[in-house]
C-alpha cells in the first residue's frame, strides 16, 4: 500500500471511532455491565416516572467553570447528568432538564441561591460552587440542596424520591411513638436546655430521612388515643405504654393500618446511661428491653426479651482492650444471603448491622402468615441478656451453642384477632363517678374484634441499627456536614416504612452502587483459621483460671514484706503454663502468619491475572487475524 494510502485508512479509521463514539452517545440504549446495575433505572424510577400526569422541570446547577475543581467531583456531576438524561428520556416528554451553569455575579447564581440551593466550598481555592438540582412543578417547587459523591449509592433513589415529592401536595402522616431520641431534643427542651448552658441533642439521620416522605407526628407513651388521619404508625422500644394506647394500636391494625414495630432486648442507648455501680451488683437496667407482649402474643409473635441472639459466622470485628481485633458474635454483621431476596423490603440490601438484637418465632398454631426478611446464619444461639454485662467476645463465642438461623426480622400478615377481646381497658378510678357509666361510649359494640381487612405488621427485634453510630459516617466536604452510609441499614429503615405506606415505586431503587464489596474468599479464610485455634485458646483459658484459682486460696496467706507466698507446686503450675502459654501464642503467631500468606497468594494471583488479561486477549486475537490473512 502507497504511503498516502496509509494515511488515508488512518485518517478514516480515526474518523470511523469519532463517529461511533458519537452515535454511541446519542442512541438512547445503554449496555450497563456492573454487578449492581446501577447506570440502570429501576424499575421504580421507571413506573414513577410514567405515572407523572403534569409536566415536570428539572433544573441542574453545577458550577463546572471554576477553577480548581477535583476531577472527582468533576466526574460524579457527569455522572448526575447522565442519569438526569435518563430520566428525560423515560418520562416520554413528561420531564424536560435544563442544565444550568452558576458562574459568579450572574442571574443563574442568583436563581439558584433562590431555590435554595446551597453554595459549597473549594478547600484547594476557597471557590465556592453550587452544585444542586430543583424540581418545579406547576407552583410547587422542591430542591435537592447540596448533591455530593458521599451519596453517590443514594443518587436513583433521591433523584426519584425528589419527582415524586413536587407531586404531592400533601405528606403522609407518619405516628411515631418511642422512647429513643431519634428526632432529638425537642424545640421546647432545647430553650430549657440552653438556658440551662446545655447542648440540646442532635436528632438522628434516620428521622431527617423519613421527614423527607412523612409528616412525623410524636405520640407519648402516656396517650389514650392515636392522633387521627394517620397512613402508617412506628412504634420504635416503647416503654410504658399506656392500656388505652395498646388498645387503639391494635384497633388501628385491625382496620387495615399498616404499623411498623421494632423492639430490643438490649438497648446501647439506656444501656450507656445506666449506673456502673448498679451493673456491678447486678441489679437491671431502666428501659434497657422492650416488649409489647400482648400485641405480639395476639398475633402469632413469640419474642423472649431476655434472650439475645449471637451469630459465629456473621460476627462483627471489634477492637478490644490492647488493640487486638475480636470478632463479637452478638454484633450481628448480616449481608445479601440473611436477606430474603423476595421481599421489596430487603431484597436489594447488601449489608446491615445490628447489635445484641433478639429473635421472633411464628407461634404454632396462628392463624396469621408470618415471613422472615432478616435471618442470621445456621451457626447462631441465643443467649440471656445478662451474661454479656461484663464478658468478653470470646468468652461469648464459647458460650454460643449453634441451633439454626434466627429470625431478627419478619412481615406478618393476615386476618388479626383483637389483643383486647373485653374490651378497651378502663380506668382504674374516674374523675366523675356520678358521670362514669355515661362519660364514654360502650367499645364493645364499635370495637374491631378481627381484621376487617389484610393486616400488615413489620417486625424487627433490634433498635440500635437506627442509631447514627452503627450506620453512618459524618464528614466534612466542601463545608458542609456530608453522612457517607456504611450500610444499608438507612436503606432498610426508609423500605420499612416505605413499603408499609404504599410507596413502592421507590423501594427499589434502594441499595444500588455500593462500591465498598466485601471479600467473602478472604472471610472465609479468617473464620477458618479462627476454627483452627479457637479451641487450643479455651483450653488455654480453662488452664489460666486454674491457676488464678489457686492463687486466690493464697490470698490470705502472707508472708513477711507482705509478699505473697506460693508452695513449689503452686510455683511449678505457674511456670508450666508460662511455658504453655508461650508455645500457644507462638503456634497462633504461625495460624495467623500462614492465614496472611493464603491472603497474599490470593492477591498475587489476581494481580497477575489482570495484569496478563488484555495482553493475553491481544496476543489471542493477533494470532487469528495473522492465520485468517494467510488463508
Amino acid at each position: 500500500m502507497k504511503p498516502s494510502g496509509k494515511i488515508l485508512a488512518i485518517a478514516l479509521l480515526f474518523i470511523g471511532l469519532v463517529l461511533v463514539n458519537f452515535l454511541a452517545s446519542s442512541l438512547p440504549v445503554r449496555l450497563d455491565t456492573t454487578a449492581e446495575r446501577i447506570y440502570t433505572l429501576s424499575p421504580g424510577t421507571q413506573a414513577l416516572l410514567g405515572k407523572i400526569e403534569e409536566p415536570v422541570v428539572l433544573d441542574f446547577y453545577f458550577t463546572k467553570s471554576a477553577t480548581g475543581l477535583p476531577i472527582a467531583y468533576k466526574n460524579y456531576a457527569t455522572r448526575v447528568e447522565e442519569m438526569l438524561r435518563q430520566y428525560a428520556r423515560a418520562s416520554r416528554g413528561k420531564l424536560t432538564l435544563n442544565i444550568i451553569d452558576p458562574r459568579p455575579d450572574t442571574p443563574e447564581e442568583e436563581k439558584a441561591t433562590a431555590a435554595g440551593i446551597q453554595p459549597q466550598l473549594i478547600p484547594t481555592t476557597g471557590e465556592q460552587i453550587q452544585f444542586g438540582l430543583v424540581a418545579i412543578q406547576a407552583d410547587q417547587q422542591k430542591t435537592l440542596a447540596a448533591l455530593n459523591p458521599q451519596r453517590e449509592q443514594f443518587l436513583e433513589y433521591d433523584l426519584s424520591q425528589l419527582v415524586y415529592s413536587v407531586q404531592q401536595i400533601d405528606k403522609r402522616k407518619l405516628g411515631l411513638l418511642t422512647s429513643l431520641p431519634l428526632q432529638g431534643t425537642s424545640a421546647q427542651e432545647a430553650q430549657m436546655m440552653m438556658m440551662m448552658r446545655q447542648q440540646p441533642k442532635p436528632g438522628q439521620f434516620v428521622a431527617t430521612e423519613w421527614e423527607k416522605t412523612f409528616e412525623i407526628i410524636r405520640i407519648e407513651p402516656g396517650a389514650t388515643e392515636l392522633p387521627p388521619g394517620l397512613d402508617v404508625l412506628a412504634v420504635i422500644h416503647p416503654q410504658d405504654v399506656a392500656p388505652k394506647l395498646q388498645f387503639a394500636i391494635d384497633q388501628f391494625i385491625l382496620r387495615g393500618k399498616p404499623v411498623f414495630l421494632a423492639v430490643d432486648p438490649a438497648s446501647q442507648h439506656f444501656k450507656r446511661q445506666a449506673n456502673p455501680q448498679q451493673q456491678m451488683m447486678g441489679a437491671p437496667t431502666p428501659n434497657v428491653a422492650s416488649d409489647l407482649p400482648a400485641l405480639l402474643t395476639a398475633y402469632g409473635v413469640t419474642y423472649d426479651p431476655q434472650k439475645i441472639v449471637g451469630d459465629l459466622e456473621n460476627a462483627t470485628q471489634v477492637q478490644i482492650q490492647g488493640g487486638q481485633i475480636a470478632r463479637y458474635p452478638v454484633w450481628l454483621n448480616l449481608r445479601r444471603a440473611n436477606f430474603s431476596s423476595t421481599s421489596a423490603t430487603t431484597g436489594q440490601l447488601n449489608s446491615t448491622i445490628f447489635i445484641e438484637s433478639g429473635a421472633f418465632i411464628a407461634t404454632a398454631g396462628a392463624t396469621t402468615t408470618f415471613t422472615p426478611l432478616i435471618q442470621s446464619s445456621a451457626s447462631s444461639g441465643e443467649l440471656a441478656a445478662m451474661t454479656l454485662q461484663f464478658a468478653q467476645p470470646d468468652a461469648i463465642a464459647r458460650q454460643i451453642i449453634p441451633s439454626g438461623k434466627k429470625t431478627v426480622a419478619a412481615l406478618v400478615t393476615g386476618k388479626f384477632k383483637t389483643a383486647f377481646p373485653a374490651g378497651a381497658p378502663k380506668d382504674d378510678k374516674p374523675a366523675d363517678p356520678a358521670a362514669a357509666p355515661n362519660s364514654q361510649p360502650s367499645t364493645l359494640n364499635s370495637q374491631l374484634t378481627s381484621s376487617t381487612t389484610t393486616s400488615t405488621l413489620l417486625i424487627i427485634a433490634d433498635t440500635d441499627w437506627l442509631f447514627d453510630d452503627y450506620s453512618i459516617r459524618k464528614m466534612n466536604f466542601f463545608g458542609q456536614t456530608a453522612a457517607e452510609p456504611i450500610n444499608d441499614n438507612l436503606a432498610l429503615a426508609a423500605n420499612s416504612l416505605e413499603f408499609l405506606s404504599g410507596s413502592s415505586d421507590l423501594i427499589s431503587i434502594r441499595g444500588k452502587g455500593n462500591s465498598l464489596r466485601p471479600f467473602e474468599v478472604v472471610r472465609t479464610l479468617e473464620i477458618n483459621a479462627n476454627q483452627k485455634y479457637q479451641e487450643k485458646l479455651s483450653e488455654l483459658e480453662t488452664r489460666l483460671q486454674s491457676v488464678q484459682q489457686k492463687l486466690s486460696e493464697l490470698q490470705g496467706k502472707k508472708g513477711e514484706a507482705n509478699r505473697l507466698v506460693a508452695s513449689p507446686e503452686v510455683t511449678k503450675a505457674i511456670a508450666d503454663f508460662q511455658k504453655q502459654q508461650a508455645a500457644m501464642s507462638g503456634e497462633r503467631r504461625q495460624i495467623r502468619r500462614a492465614l496472611r500468606e493464603d491472603i497474599d497468594q490470593l492477591e498475587n494471583r489476581l494481580l497477575i491475572l489482570n495484569l496478563l488479561a488484555a495482553p493475553g486477549l491481544i496476543g489471542i486475537f493477533g494470532l487469528w487475524f495473522a492465520r485468517s490473512r494467510k488463508k
